[in-house]
């Protein structure tokens, strides 16, 4: 198991972004796994503008397959009064492998008050409950899960989630490491045959400007709308311990076979 805070600790620094590794335990076949690039991606653009409002929103594609050494580039887009908007591209030797955009931004005065976002009512594993944590060859490793006792639906994961080790890390940067830690909600359709899948594209949006939680633990769901012709949509949440809802997301699957 290797820390995320680790491979930042050990990644060599520059002024638009940074150069490290990929670990073999944060492997998924012959890339990164996704959230991790992800992460790395965000840390760039955070050491770019290291003033920035809360992280809002983030547009992710996963372009290509990353491994070995990688290296971050952060771009400034534009930043305003009040909003900014930092793109950071992640590349190895293959090439492009991950683009993603982030926009940060202050809270603002508003005479709108709204919010109808689920709340969890599943409480998160007790102290003694049986964890499954993947094979140290893999990135599960990296993690402790606990599948919620309820009902789902065909094509539904709901399942809690933590890193083993996430001392020293934003907690933005945490989220993006372990808001893409499910399977696709298509996975649980290959019933007759192991069917490889790859997210191509993740949206996901921020609900609250800093995000906490208890024993760090975020109940993880992912509800597979449509797969057909190779392709799925997929929604998916991040709560918290207390059930509070913390972020809400899209993302666009590959279907190979």
């Amino acid at each position: 198991m290797t820390p995320i805070a680790d491979i930042l600790a050990g990644a060599a620094r520059h002024d638009t972004g940074l150069s490290s590794a990929i670990p073999a335990d944060w492997m998924q076949g012959r890339t990164a796994f996704g959230g991790l690039s992800a992460a790395l991606a965000l840390q760039a653009a955070l050491d770019l503008e290291p003033d920035l409002p809360p992280l809002r929103s983030a547009q992710i594609a996963f372009i290509g397959p990353l491994a070995g050494g990688v290296a971050v580039a952060a771009t400034k887009l534009r930043r305003g009064r009040n909003a900014a908007f930092i793109q950071s591209d992640v590349t190895s030797a293959a090439g492009l492998g991950l683009r993603a955009t982030f926009v940060f931004m202050a809270e603002l005065a508003s005479a709108i008050e709204h919010d109808q976002a689920r709340r969890a009512s599943l409480a998160p594993p007790d102290p003694d409950a049986e964890l499954y944590t993947g094979p140290d060859s893999f990135f599960t490793g990296n993690f402790n899960f606990y599948d919620a006792k309820v009902k789902l639906g065909a094509t539904e994961w709901l399942r809690w989630a933590r890193l083993r080790a996430r001392d020293g890390l934003h907690p933005m940067v945490e989220l993006l490491a372990i808001g893409d830690a499910l399977p696709p909600g298509a996975f649980k359709l290959a019933t007759e045959r192991q069917t490889p899948l790859s997210s191509l594209n993740w949206q996901i949006n921020f609900l609250t400007p800093e995000p906490t939680t208890q024993d760090g633990w975020w109940l993880l769901g992912a509800q597979a709308d449509t797969a057909r012709h190779g392709y799925s949509s997929q929604r998916m949440s991040i709560w918290n311990a207390a059930g509070d809802p913390i972020a809400e997301a899209m993302q666009s699957v590959a279907i190979f076979g």
